[in-house]
């Protein structure tokens, strides 16, 4: 059997596994860390279970498909819940809509911001649904190596349908004029590396994910569908070691011949690195790098992110399970991420309340909190800085609940940029890879196969097809393929 050693345990690493273990391979996982999932890990601390990275289930499809390649279904892992209201949106008016999972409701409460955005809603849902079926059907299952796997008259033809040569935010305003309606559909963008007006239409199909598949939970938390990744992969022959970090990547000519970690080396006929690629290329490939430092200064990087999990010995009334405080002006929060590079003056975040959805996650009677800042990746991040922004937080969020909280913490511990350096390697200490620019899309993303090493691959969010769950999922089932391809097990 072909060996194939796979850096990481993230959702990319642990699906091209699953893959790869399918298909007759050898495969060992190694793991830097004491638990698995990379940013999808998880911690319990007295009772209180904090999911530390993703907490939108989105485009359920991409899960099932995967479970469906392996004979089950996502039922046989998890109790999916989708979430009525999907959200809330906290506005700069003092106003809060929660946003309704119907989409008779949502019509009505488009009509009754804007006259006439009912009808337009449908039009553009029904061209995001095209972008969305051609983008997660044709585009991401490619590997991107040669521009002619582009070539598909299916592709070709959508080229304007697909609107990649449009902007986000230009495209929005041909249908919408209301600031809320235009700031609601803006906000998944804020996460994918541009400001809206840099960024393709084409990323319209995340509309279509939030409005039209709507916004779901695993019960029991997101870690649900790491451990069914990772149950899915030892099924098919996969090992995975923990507290493994891979320090060094040996190679004899054009091929690597086995990696080092303090527990010693291993002998692999092929590599797949599913951790942060810059990590890869600089400090484990020396000569052998893909890319150098020159080049990854230059990429452009989603954003970083400062975090708050709180355990509050009380329950908190006027929080759903995902609000949006798009309390400050969005644009300049925006800006300050993508342009001026500082921290934000008065920051939009996300608050995460998964303790009304799941009781398991908290005590009785107890409220689990997670809050999220997008900033600038690289920024300087000290302790003094975060209980700044924390209190910041905490003002807004008791002026928006009508109570104390910070009173009421009986557990708190932040994240930030030094920390997804220290525990992911992430370059720069990004929290959501690659920004999604039209000269970071496809072709034009980090290869995910090494050029100077035959037997080298990446897998992940800084790679093809992209950031987010859905997307490493579909990245480790294509790298697979083409190792598959590569080298068969004769």
């Amino acid at each position: 059997m072909k060996k194939i050693t796979i850096i990481g345990s993230g959702i990319s690493s642990l699906s091209a596994a699953a893959f790869l273990g399918k298909a007759g391979y050898d495969v060992t996982i190694l793991e830097k860390n004491d638990t698995i999932g990379g940013r999808a890990r998880q911690y319990e601390h007295d009772g209180f279970t904090f999911d530390m990275g993703p907490s939108w289930y989105w485009m359920p499809d991409v899960f099932e498909q995967f479970y469906n390649k392996f004979g089950y279904t996502t039922a046989d892992f998890y109790t999916l819940k989708r979430l009525d209201p999907s959200y809330q949106v906290v506005w700069q008016d003092g106003t809060k809509s929660p946003i309704p999972a119907d989409l008779n409701e949502l019509h009505d409460w488009f009509e009754s911001l804007e006259k006439g955005s009912s009808k337009n809603l449908t039009k553009f849902l029904e061209e995001a649904a095209y972008k969305y079926e051609v983008g997660m059907t044709d585009l991401v299952f490619k590997p991107s190596l040669k521009v002619t796997e582009f070539a598909d008259m299916r592709i070709v033809k959508g080229l304007l349908k697909l609107h990649l040569l449009s902007s986000f935010t230009t495209y929005i305003k041909k249908y919408f004029s209301h600031p809320k309606i235009i700031s609601l559909l803006e906000f998944p963008i804020l996460f994918l590396g541009a400001m809206p007006k840099d960024t393709p239409a084409l990323y319209s199909l995340m509309n279509y994910a939030d409005i039209s598949l709507g916004t779901w939970y695993p019960m029991g938390g997101m870690h649900k569908f790491i451990e069914a990744f990772a149950r899915i992969a030892k099924e098919n022959g996969v090992t995975i070691k923990t507290d493994h970090e891979v320090t060094k990547i040996n190679y004899q000519g054009k091929k690597v011949t086995s990696v080092e970690t303090k527990h010693g080396t291993f002998d692999t006929d092929i590599l797949v690195s599913g951790a942060d690629y810059a990590h890869t290329d600089m400090s484990l490939l020396g000569e052998q790098a893909n890319y150098d430092e020159t080049y990854w200064d230059k990429r452009t990087m989603a954003p970083s992110s400062l975090l708050f999990y709180l355990g509050i010995d009380k329950k908190i009334d006027g929080l759903l399970h995902h609000n949006l405080f798009f309390d400050e002006d969005f644009n300049l929060h925006a800006e300050e991420i993508y342009k001026s590079k500082k921290w934000p003056t008065s920051p939009l975040f996300y608050a995460s309340a998964p303790s009304k959805t799941d009781p398991s996650v908290a005590p009785e009677g107890k409220e689990n909190i997670f809050l999220l800042i997008p900033i600038a990746p690289d920024l300087k991040d000290d302790e003094e800085t975060r209980e700044r922004y924390f209190d910041m937080l905490m003002e807004r969020l008791e002026k928006h609940t009508g109570t104390s909280i910070r009173e009421h913490i009986i557990y708190k511990r932040s994240f930030c940029v030094a920390d997804f350096k220290k525990d992911y390697h992430a370059f720069k200490g990004n929290a959501y890879g690659l920004a999604n620019t039209l000269r970071q899309t496809a072709y034009f993303k980090p290869s995910l196969k090494n050029k100077k090493l035959n037997n080298m691959y990446y897998t992940g969010q800084l790679t093809v097809p992209g950031p987010g769950v859905p997307p490493s999922i579909i990245s480790g089932e294509v790298v697979a393929k083409q190792v598959i391809k590569e080298h068969p097990i004769l």
